[in-house]
């Protein structure tokens, strides 16, 4: 098995929208499901004023990844984990995952919190495997519509630290 690829991982500014936000959408075009991308800047921006966003860059400073982390008492609950297509299915988004886990609890943060779509079927035992257990449903709210045909709502996943 080849050696994994360095990373740096750093928090985004502001400059970084541009960036982040056609990578964002294009982890996200599975979502077929949704009337609209993932994010664009207005929606990105605001997220920035409420939390931060951790990238993952090469070593050619290429953001590859990023998932966006949001305080909320000891808890942080964490949200649009997304990962450049290119570079999915190599331990990318764990990588990321391990990476914003040891930041939070160093910041004294007790437990994360995820919530995944109903319909992203696939996304519950990836996030089983990471120790994340089911904790209860809420409804998605979202300024992003959901094509007729189809129920959407999030199943909130926690994970101690």
């Amino acid at each position: 098995m080849p050696e994994p690829e360095p990373l740096h991982f750093r928090f985004a500014s502001a400059a970084d929208v541009p960036t982040l936000v056609p990578m964002i959408n294009s982890a996200f075009a599975v979502e077929t499901f949704l009337d609209s991308t993932r994010t664009d800047a207005t929606r990105l921006s605001a997220q920035l004023q409420q939390g931060r966003i951790l990238v993952a860059e090469n070593e050619t400073a290429t953001i590859l990844a990023s998932i966006y982390l949001e305080p909320r008492d000891d808890r942080a609950y964490l949200g649009m984990l997304a990962v450049a297509p290119a570079h999915q299915r190599h331990g990318l988004g764990r990588r990321l995952l391990l990476a914003a886990e040891n930041l939070l609890r160093s910041e004294g943060f007790r437990a994360l919190e995820i919530t995944v779509l109903n319909l992203r079927t696939e996304l519950p035992p990836i996030y089983r495997s990471f120790g994340f257990v089911e904790t209860g449903t809420e409804p998605f709210h979202s300024s992003q519509p959901v094509r007729p045909g189809h129920s959407c709502h999030c199943i909130v996943m926690t994970k101690s630290l």
